[in-house]
């Protein structure tokens, strides 16, 4: 199952800083999380959705109309999370 693959799977420091910006702003842009991590983030989105991790939840409305990404149900299960909304709580 799907679950314990994700569990048993080291996720990379990287790609632990790409899920966390995921995580806290989504819905969020490719060129927005690199903006915050001034590195590129590519393979880190590809092993994230791989993991189902992370998803495509829409588009930009904007020029180019990019691709906007957010978390999964897989997300919550894996980190133990009740809601995404728990996150932005803890943040308060």
């Amino acid at each position: 199952d799907k679950l314990s693959s994700v569990v048993s799977v080291k996720i990379s420091t990287s790609m632990m800083e790409t899920l966390s910006i995921i995580a806290m702003l989504q819905p969020i842009t490719k060129v927005e999380i690199e903006e915050i991590r001034s590195v590129r983030v590519d393979r880190s989105i590809v092993k994230l959705i791989d993991l189902e991790l992370i998803e495509e939840v829409g588009r930009k409305q904007v020029i180019g109309r990019p691709i906007l990404y957010g978390t999964t149900e897989n997300f919550l299960n894996v980190f133990g999370i009740k809601s995404i909304n728990e996150l932005n709580d803890q943040q308060t």
